[in-house]
């Protein structure tokens, strides 16, 4: 079944919440400290969905996935901060593991970016979550910094290049 990945609409926002907190949910049984319940409020998405940051991937109709995508981030990037596609709270539908989903929503990011001429995507992820990482290399991710954020709380800052020719 295809999957056709939009703008998130004000409707969505049930199913990012639901999402992101089976995601929640399956990190905590892992004793995985990256998302924990509660960090992002249902107004929270909501405003983000208002100010078009939000996209889903629908499949069948139902949201399968989820992203928002910035294109600046200083709050995290600060001195690095430049014209970039940044990706963040990308969850997918734990029935959909292992079908490749998160890849397929971070090429169209890239694809995204590149027509809009942002020449890199980024994002970031809990430094201790090494399996997260291992994925985010294995999609051609490197790692070009690190942002600490409380004691303790270490983000690895990883990028990659949205030319298809790298």
């Amino acid at each position: 079944m295809e999957t056709v990945i939009e703008p998130a609409t004000p409707a969505d926002a049930d199913d990012l919440l639901r999402l992101r907190g089976d995601a929640e949910e399956w990190l905590a049984r892992r004793n995985i400290d990256q998302w924990r319940p509660g960090w992002l409020s249902p107004d929270d998405v909501r405003a983000q969905i208002d100010a078009g940051e939000w996209h889903v991937a629908r499949c069948g109709g139902a949201v399968r996935g989820g992203f928002r995508l910035l294109w600046s981030d200083e709050p995290v990037w600060r001195s690095r901060n430049a014209f970039a596609a940044y990706v963040h709270a990308l969850v997918t539908d734990r029935r959909c593991a292992g079908a490749g989903l998160g890849g397929r929503l971070l090429g169209w990011v890239a694809d995204h970016a590149r027509e809009v001429g942002a020449p890199l995507l980024r994002l970031d992820c809990v430094a201790h979550n090494r399996r997260l990482r291992e994925y985010y290399a294995g999609l051609g991710f490197r790692e070009v910094g690190r942002r600490e954020f409380g004691v303790g709380w270490v983000h690895v800052l990883l990028e990659k290049s949205t030319d298809r020719r790298c």
